[in-house]
Protein backbone atom coordinates (compact mmCIF):
# COMPACT_ATOMS: atom_id res chain seq x y z
CA UNK A 1 0.00 0.00 0.00
CA UNK A 2 1.66 3.59 -1.14
CA UNK A 3 2.54 5.11 2.11
CA UNK A 4 0.26 9.00 2.09
CA UNK A 5 3.14 11.66 2.48
CA UNK A 6 2.17 14.54 4.85
CA UNK A 7 1.33 16.87 1.86
CA UNK A 8 -1.25 14.95 0.62
CA UNK A 9 -3.08 15.33 3.73
CA UNK A 10 -2.71 19.48 3.39
CA UNK A 11 -5.05 21.83 0.97
CA UNK A 12 -4.59 25.43 0.68
CA UNK A 13 -7.71 27.91 0.22
CA UNK A 14 -6.92 30.38 -2.95
CA UNK A 15 -8.62 33.44 -4.24
CA UNK A 16 -8.62 36.28 -6.53
CA UNK A 17 -10.51 36.72 -9.98
CA UNK A 18 -11.00 33.58 -12.13
CA UNK A 19 -7.79 35.05 -14.55
CA UNK A 20 -5.35 34.92 -11.24
CA UNK A 21 -7.10 32.06 -9.78
CA UNK A 22 -5.98 30.01 -12.93
CA UNK A 23 -2.39 31.27 -12.51
CA UNK A 24 -2.23 30.19 -9.49
CA UNK A 25 -3.37 26.91 -9.56
CA UNK A 26 -0.41 26.26 -12.24
CA UNK A 27 1.64 27.59 -9.99
CA UNK A 28 0.59 25.18 -6.96
CA UNK A 29 0.64 22.26 -9.02
CA UNK A 30 4.43 23.15 -10.16
CA UNK A 31 5.41 23.37 -6.56
CA UNK A 32 3.86 19.75 -6.10
CA UNK A 33 0.78 20.88 -3.94
CA UNK A 34 -1.89 18.32 -4.15
CA UNK A 35 -5.18 20.07 -2.79
CA UNK A 36 -6.89 23.32 -3.83
CA UNK A 37 -10.05 24.57 -1.87
CA UNK A 38 -11.82 27.32 -3.06
CA UNK A 39 -14.83 29.40 -0.95
CA UNK A 40 -18.21 30.65 -2.57
CA UNK A 41 -19.68 33.66 -1.63
CA UNK A 42 -22.28 36.14 -4.04
CA UNK A 43 -19.24 38.08 -5.28
CA UNK A 44 -16.02 35.41 -5.66
CA UNK A 45 -15.79 34.18 -9.00
CA UNK A 46 -17.72 30.38 -9.04
CA UNK A 47 -15.73 27.92 -7.71
CA UNK A 48 -16.62 24.95 -10.11
CA UNK A 49 -16.54 27.14 -13.18
CA UNK A 50 -12.79 28.20 -12.15
CA UNK A 51 -12.22 24.31 -11.57
CA UNK A 52 -13.34 23.64 -14.96
CA UNK A 53 -10.71 25.64 -16.34
CA UNK A 54 -8.40 24.39 -14.68
CA UNK A 55 -8.67 20.76 -15.17
CA UNK A 56 -7.39 21.16 -18.81
CA UNK A 57 -4.50 22.93 -17.35
CA UNK A 58 -3.48 20.76 -14.56
CA UNK A 59 -2.28 16.75 -14.69
CA UNK A 60 -2.59 16.21 -11.18
CA UNK A 61 -3.70 18.88 -8.30
CA UNK A 62 -7.13 17.80 -6.98
CA UNK A 63 -9.98 20.45 -6.76
CA UNK A 64 -12.38 20.97 -3.64
CA UNK A 65 -15.03 23.41 -2.88
CA UNK A 66 -15.35 25.01 0.87
CA UNK A 67 -18.20 25.86 0.16
CA UNK A 68 -20.76 25.93 -1.96
CA UNK A 69 -24.27 27.08 -0.59
CA UNK A 70 -26.81 25.26 -1.22
CA UNK A 71 -29.96 27.71 -0.63
CA UNK A 72 -29.19 29.63 -4.07
CA UNK A 73 -29.18 26.88 -6.25
CA UNK A 74 -31.63 23.31 -6.84
CA UNK A 75 -29.53 20.12 -5.93
CA UNK A 76 -30.00 18.65 -9.44
CA UNK A 77 -28.23 21.69 -11.16
CA UNK A 78 -25.40 21.76 -8.75
CA UNK A 79 -25.03 18.08 -9.40
CA UNK A 80 -25.53 18.87 -13.26
CA UNK A 81 -22.61 21.13 -13.18
CA UNK A 82 -20.63 19.06 -10.78
CA UNK A 83 -20.62 16.13 -12.94
CA UNK A 84 -19.53 17.83 -15.91
CA UNK A 85 -16.42 19.60 -13.67
CA UNK A 86 -15.82 16.19 -13.09
CA UNK A 87 -16.26 14.12 -16.40
CA UNK A 88 -13.17 17.03 -17.12
CA UNK A 89 -10.83 15.59 -14.52
CA UNK A 90 -11.78 12.43 -13.11
CA UNK A 91 -11.11 11.51 -9.39
CA UNK A 92 -9.77 15.16 -8.61
CA UNK A 93 -13.08 16.89 -7.53
CA UNK A 94 -14.67 17.12 -4.01
CA UNK A 95 -17.79 19.16 -3.79
CA UNK A 96 -18.30 20.62 -0.16
CA UNK A 97 -21.97 22.25 0.50
CA UNK A 98 -23.23 24.07 3.28
CA UNK A 99 -26.11 26.21 4.51
CA UNK A 100 -23.68 29.26 4.79
CA UNK A 101 -25.35 31.71 6.96
CA UNK A 102 -28.67 33.78 7.48
CA UNK A 103 -26.94 37.61 6.72
CA UNK A 104 -25.76 35.98 3.33
CA UNK A 105 -28.91 33.84 2.62
CA UNK A 106 -31.48 35.94 3.92
CA UNK A 107 -29.66 39.51 3.77
CA UNK A 108 -27.84 39.13 0.43
CA UNK A 109 -29.98 36.33 -1.84
CA UNK A 110 -33.72 37.26 -0.67
CA UNK A 111 -33.89 34.17 0.19
CA UNK A 112 -35.91 32.38 3.65
CA UNK A 113 -33.12 30.11 5.53
CA UNK A 114 -35.59 27.51 7.22
CA UNK A 115 -33.92 25.07 9.27
CA UNK A 116 -30.70 24.98 8.04
CA UNK A 117 -29.67 21.25 9.24
CA UNK A 118 -32.67 19.61 7.91
CA UNK A 119 -32.10 21.29 4.70
CA UNK A 120 -28.60 20.34 4.33
CA UNK A 121 -29.43 16.42 4.80
CA UNK A 122 -32.28 16.57 2.42
CA UNK A 123 -30.22 18.58 0.03
CA UNK A 124 -27.48 16.11 0.69
CA UNK A 125 -29.64 13.16 -0.38
CA UNK A 126 -31.10 14.47 -3.64
CA UNK A 127 -27.24 15.11 -4.04
CA UNK A 128 -25.96 11.87 -3.18
CA UNK A 129 -28.74 9.99 -5.15
CA UNK A 130 -27.96 12.39 -8.49
CA UNK A 131 -23.75 12.06 -8.66
CA UNK A 132 -23.66 8.19 -7.08
CA UNK A 133 -26.70 5.86 -8.59
CA UNK A 134 -27.74 8.56 -11.62
CA UNK A 135 -31.68 8.16 -10.67
CA UNK A 136 -33.46 10.80 -8.72
CA UNK A 137 -36.84 10.43 -7.38
CA UNK A 138 -37.71 12.68 -4.13
CA UNK A 139 -40.50 14.46 -2.57
CA UNK A 140 -39.22 16.20 0.67
CA UNK A 141 -39.99 18.83 2.93
CA UNK A 142 -38.13 21.56 0.72
CA UNK A 143 -37.38 19.63 -2.74
CA UNK A 144 -39.24 17.76 -5.82
CA UNK A 145 -36.73 16.33 -8.14
CA UNK A 146 -37.15 13.35 -10.70
CA UNK A 147 -34.14 12.54 -12.99
CA UNK A 148 -31.53 10.14 -14.46
CA UNK A 149 -27.82 11.36 -14.90
CA UNK A 150 -25.97 9.23 -17.05
CA UNK A 151 -21.94 7.95 -16.42
CA UNK A 152 -22.66 9.44 -12.42
CA UNK A 153 -19.05 10.35 -11.14
CA UNK A 154 -19.65 8.91 -7.21
CA UNK A 155 -17.30 11.90 -6.13
CA UNK A 156 -17.05 12.36 -2.40
CA UNK A 157 -19.43 15.01 -0.72
CA UNK A 158 -18.37 17.05 1.90
CA UNK A 159 -20.39 19.13 4.07
CA UNK A 160 -19.85 21.85 6.51
CA UNK A 161 -19.62 21.97 10.05
CA UNK A 162 -19.37 24.61 13.42
CA UNK A 163 -21.80 23.05 15.81
CA UNK A 164 -21.94 19.85 16.81
CA UNK A 165 -25.34 19.12 15.30
CA UNK A 166 -23.75 19.71 12.27
CA UNK A 167 -20.60 17.36 12.46
CA UNK A 168 -22.95 14.60 13.74
CA UNK A 169 -25.11 14.52 10.65
CA UNK A 170 -21.87 15.26 8.57
CA UNK A 171 -21.04 11.30 10.18
CA UNK A 172 -24.08 10.25 9.51
CA UNK A 173 -24.55 11.37 5.22
CA UNK A 174 -21.26 12.62 4.02
CA UNK A 175 -18.09 11.61 3.04
CA UNK A 176 -16.59 14.79 5.22
CA UNK A 177 -17.20 17.59 7.42
CA UNK A 178 -14.90 20.60 6.41
CA UNK A 179 -14.58 23.39 9.17
CA UNK A 180 -13.76 26.57 9.30
CA UNK A 181 -12.28 29.00 11.90
CA UNK A 182 -12.46 26.21 14.49
CA UNK A 183 -9.40 25.53 16.74
CA UNK A 184 -7.96 22.25 17.36
CA UNK A 185 -8.90 22.03 20.87
CA UNK A 186 -12.74 22.03 19.87
CA UNK A 187 -12.42 19.62 17.17
CA UNK A 188 -10.93 17.13 19.14
CA UNK A 189 -12.90 17.43 22.15
CA UNK A 190 -16.64 18.79 20.31
CA UNK A 191 -16.02 17.80 16.71
CA UNK A 192 -14.70 14.77 16.54
CA UNK A 193 -16.93 12.81 19.03
CA UNK A 194 -20.30 14.26 17.56
CA UNK A 195 -18.49 12.74 13.85
CA UNK A 196 -18.02 9.61 15.40
CA UNK A 197 -21.51 8.93 16.93
CA UNK A 198 -23.13 10.62 13.69
CA UNK A 199 -21.41 7.85 11.74
CA UNK A 200 -22.15 4.94 14.78
CA UNK A 201 -26.03 6.25 14.78
CA UNK A 202 -25.89 5.44 10.75
CA UNK A 203 -23.83 2.27 10.89
CA UNK A 204 -21.32 3.95 8.69
CA UNK A 205 -17.58 4.59 8.80
CA UNK A 206 -16.69 7.74 10.32
CA UNK A 207 -15.94 10.64 7.22
CA UNK A 208 -12.45 12.21 6.75
CA UNK A 209 -12.38 15.58 9.41
CA UNK A 210 -11.43 18.51 7.38
CA UNK A 211 -9.98 21.34 9.82
CA UNK A 212 -8.87 24.46 8.33
CA UNK A 213 -6.74 27.00 9.73
CA UNK A 214 -4.39 30.37 9.18
CA UNK A 215 -0.93 30.00 8.47
CA UNK A 216 1.25 33.02 8.66
CA UNK A 217 5.17 32.96 7.36
CA UNK A 218 6.44 35.09 9.91
CA UNK A 219 8.03 35.62 13.60
CA UNK A 220 6.06 38.71 13.69
CA UNK A 221 3.68 37.60 15.87
CA UNK A 222 1.85 40.86 16.72
CA UNK A 223 1.73 41.81 13.15
CA UNK A 224 0.13 38.41 12.77
CA UNK A 225 -2.23 38.92 15.29
CA UNK A 226 -3.16 42.59 13.85
CA UNK A 227 -3.95 41.22 10.25
CA UNK A 228 -5.86 37.54 11.95
CA UNK A 229 -7.81 39.89 14.19
CA UNK A 230 -9.17 41.65 11.30
CA UNK A 231 -10.27 38.79 9.45
CA UNK A 232 -11.64 37.35 11.98
CA UNK A 233 -14.02 40.27 12.84
CA UNK A 234 -16.16 39.63 10.13
CA UNK A 235 -17.00 36.01 11.42
CA UNK A 236 -17.35 37.04 14.97
CA UNK A 237 -20.17 38.94 13.79
CA UNK A 238 -21.97 35.87 12.41
CA UNK A 239 -24.02 34.31 15.02
CA UNK A 240 -22.85 30.42 14.18
CA UNK A 241 -19.75 31.15 14.38
CA UNK A 242 -19.80 33.31 17.96
CA UNK A 243 -21.78 30.21 19.10
CA UNK A 244 -19.26 28.21 17.93
CA UNK A 245 -16.08 30.10 19.58
CA UNK A 246 -17.99 30.69 22.75
CA UNK A 247 -18.03 26.22 23.03
CA UNK A 248 -14.29 26.49 22.31
CA UNK A 249 -13.48 28.64 25.44
CA UNK A 250 -13.08 31.87 23.06
CA UNK A 251 -15.89 34.13 23.58
CA UNK A 252 -16.42 36.96 21.37
CA UNK A 253 -15.12 40.25 23.67
CA UNK A 254 -17.55 42.76 24.53
CA UNK A 255 -16.11 45.40 21.77
CA UNK A 256 -16.63 42.59 19.19
CA UNK A 257 -12.87 41.75 18.72
CA UNK A 258 -11.79 38.20 19.01
CA UNK A 259 -9.06 37.25 21.83
CA UNK A 260 -5.48 36.28 21.15
CA UNK A 261 -6.29 33.30 22.54
CA UNK A 262 -8.46 32.26 19.34
CA UNK A 263 -6.30 34.17 17.16
CA UNK A 264 -3.40 31.98 18.21
CA UNK A 265 -5.21 28.49 18.23
CA UNK A 266 -6.25 29.08 14.53
CA UNK A 267 -2.96 30.82 13.31
CA UNK A 268 0.22 28.65 12.34
CA UNK A 269 2.61 31.06 12.34
CA UNK A 270 6.73 30.69 12.73
CA UNK A 271 9.56 30.21 9.92
CA UNK A 272 9.36 27.24 7.54
CA UNK A 273 10.86 24.90 10.28
CA UNK A 274 7.99 26.01 13.52
CA UNK A 275 5.70 25.97 10.59
CA UNK A 276 6.34 22.66 9.65
CA UNK A 277 6.86 21.01 12.99
CA UNK A 278 3.20 22.52 14.03
CA UNK A 279 1.50 20.99 11.04
CA UNK A 280 3.04 17.48 11.58
CA UNK A 281 1.81 17.92 15.16
CA UNK A 282 -1.87 18.35 13.92
CA UNK A 283 -1.69 15.50 11.73
CA UNK A 284 -0.81 13.27 14.49
CA UNK A 285 -3.80 14.92 16.07
CA UNK A 286 -6.90 12.32 14.69
CA UNK A 287 -7.16 15.38 12.31
CA UNK A 288 -7.58 13.93 8.95
CA UNK A 289 -6.63 16.86 6.97
CA UNK A 290 -5.96 20.30 7.20
CA UNK A 291 -7.08 22.73 4.60
CA UNK A 292 -4.83 26.13 5.34
CA UNK A 293 -5.58 30.12 4.44
CA UNK A 294 -2.65 32.25 4.29
CA UNK A 295 -2.80 35.01 6.44
CA UNK A 296 -3.59 38.48 4.46
CA UNK A 297 -0.27 40.93 5.68
CA UNK A 298 2.01 42.70 2.85
CA UNK A 299 2.57 40.74 -0.02
CA UNK A 300 -0.33 38.09 -0.22
CA UNK A 301 0.88 36.45 -3.24
CA UNK A 302 4.43 36.23 -2.01
CA UNK A 303 3.66 34.48 0.94
CA UNK A 304 1.00 31.96 -0.92
CA UNK A 305 4.52 31.60 -3.50
CA UNK A 306 6.93 30.34 -0.04
CA UNK A 307 3.50 28.45 1.17
CA UNK A 308 3.20 26.10 -1.76
CA UNK A 309 6.91 25.50 -1.79
CA UNK A 310 6.85 24.35 1.75
CA UNK A 311 3.66 22.53 1.15
CA UNK A 312 4.83 21.22 -1.52
CA UNK A 313 7.66 19.31 0.02
CA UNK A 314 6.85 17.92 2.78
Amino acid sequence: MATITQGARIGISISGNATALLSIIEEAEANGIEQLWMTQNPTSPDSLTVFAAAMSRTDRVRFGTSIVPTYPRHPLTLAQQTATVAALGPDRLRLGVGPSHRPVIEGVYGLPMEAPLAHLKEYVAVLRAALWTGTVDHQGRFFTAKATLPDPPRIPILVSALGSGAFQLAGEIADGAISWNCPPSYLLDVALPALRHGAQLAQRPTPALVAHLWVALTTDHQSVRAAARQRLASYARLPFYADMFAAAGYPVQSNGSVSDGLIDSLVVMGDDAAITARLSELLGQALDELLLTVVPMDDEAAARSRLFRLIGHL
